[in-house]
């Protein structure tokens, strides 16, 4: 269920919204973003939503045709405080915190494979549906999912 606040609007009336709509984007640490934006753009078929100047980074930001959520690609630098530049750093090739969805595993994996794309797990049925990983190049672990 989502949360619902009331808001007074400018004529007095209660207004019901929600406070949190969506999930807009997720990201993925990177320590190349032009040859990672090369690998989702072109491996993977994303689009590119946007690429603007972000500090000594860039917020780049894409997706697939359609889709509501967006991919963000971070990358660690050192205009971060410490800390977080730490942790951001030793977030890569790791197992990500999001899953694509995929139509047809098989044709997915076939045409990935086509096209370079190394799978970590072959596609297998499990009974959560089907299951394949692919490795991007950070080594970062992306599961695909297919129920």
């Amino acid at each position: 269920m989502a949360a619902v606040s009331a808001l007074r609007s400018t004529t007095g009336t209660s207004v019901e919204f929600r406070v949190i709509t969506a999930v807009s984007s997720v990201s993925v640490v990177v320590s190349d973003q032009d040859r990672s934006l090369a690998f989702y753009t072109e491996k993977l078929g994303f689009e590119l939503q946007m690429d603007a100047p972000m500090g000594q980074s860039r917020w780049i930001q894409l997706a697939p045709k359609g889709a509501q959520t967006s991919l963000v690609l971070g990358k660690p630098t050192e205009d971060m405080p410490p800390e977080i530049y730490a942790r951001t750093k030793s977030m890569l090739g790791g197992f990500v915190n999001f899953i694509f969805n995929v139509d047809d595993m098989q044709a997915t994996y076939t045409e990935l494979s086509g096209r370079g794309v190394e799978f970590v797990d072959q596609p297998a049925q499990q009974p959560w549906g089907w299951w394949a990983s692919i490795k991007d190049p950070d080594g970062n672990i992306i599961g695909l999912h297919h129920q």
